[in-house]
């Protein structure tokens, strides 16, 4: 079977062709122009599918809450415009006449480190992913559990500090504002303005910049707080952590360390775990979803 698979975020579009076993034929990625809006994102995924021949379904991942039963979107912020409502599903369907699968992009992800990753060998886990903010899926009896409405794991907006930092959400306090990739380079950058990306804080807290690692410091006993009341509430067999941040093997082991230091002991044999699939989790995903009932 040949699949188009596409992963859409708010900066980049990633696209593969693949098997249903996950083999890929061939990767790109393009910059999705998001500020253009949802309808002309999905031009140029329509555009990218139109390049190819002998396509037997189509798969996507995609930023926002989704049905995907419909394969809507039921709601979009502002980092893709005019998105909500869009119906990729029937748009697709009606435009290339092959079965079209949509699911949310963390919720893939999810579904990609259980069938493909570093979740194959847990029955129960729950993921985070890391980044302008944070996003989760749980994955119950090796089935993703979607919650009521379709749209669990918005561990994001777990409130961490009461009356804390005021959130997007209309919240304060909430987890991402203080645990997200966004919230550790905003601190590090009071520390020292060159700090505008990860790979920068990084080499210098390798270079032992005291002043920068006890921000880095901070920030993963924020990331353990989160991921404690989880493991308190779900009791997973392991936490799966993903995002660019957590490429690094010293932010997972930092991570790990602090988790085990405040969760209850009898649930002491929760594993912390690197994601495997990168950047490539929710393409993963995108093509194990089309083999859920």
């Amino acid at each position: 079977m040949k699949i188009f698979a596409a992963d859409i975020g708010g900066t980049k579009i990633k696209y593969c062709i693949s098997d249903e076993l996950g083999h890929f034929e061939t990767f790109q990625e393009m910059d999705s122009e998001s500020q253009n809006g949802g309808q002309a994102i999905l031009k140029k995924v329509e555009d990218v599918i139109a390049m190819y021949s002998g396509i037997d379904a189509i798969c996507i991942s995609t930023a926002g809450q989704v049905d995907s039963e419909t394969g809507c979107i039921i709601y979009a912020n502002d980092n893709i415009p005019n998105y909500t409502g869009t119906r990729i599903k029937d748009i697709l369907e009606g435009k290339f006449h092959v079965p079209v699968t949509v699911e949310n992009d963390v919720n893939a992800a999810a579904l990609g480190e259980s069938y493909f990753g570093s979740g194959t060998i847990y029955s129960n886990f729950i993921f985070l992913t890391f980044g302008t903010g944070i996003g989760g899926g749980i994955v119950y009896d090796a089935k993703l559990n979607r919650g009521t409405n379709g749209i669990a794991g918005e561990f994001g907006h777990m409130i961490i500090h009461p009356d804390g930092i005021s959130c997007k959400c209309g919240n304060a306090g909430c987890y991402e504002c203080y645990a997200s990739t966004t919230a550790l380079i905003k601190e590090a950058e009071k520390v020292d303005p060159e700090c505008s990306d990860g790979r920068i804080l990084f080499e210098k807290i390798h270079n032992k910049n005291q002043r920068l690692i006890e921000v880095f410091d901070s920030w993963t006993k924020e990331v353990a707080l989160g991921i404690v009341n989880l493991i308190h509430i779900f009791n997973p067999e392991a936490v799966i952590i993903g995002g660019g941040i957590m490429e690094q093997d010293l932010a997972v082991r930092k991570v790990s360390d602090k988790v085990h230091g405040l969760i209850i002991e009898s649930f002491s044999d929760v594993k912390i775990v690197k994601s495997s699939l990168g950047n490539k989790a929710g393409l993963y995903g995108a093509i194990a979803s089309r083999t859920l009932p």
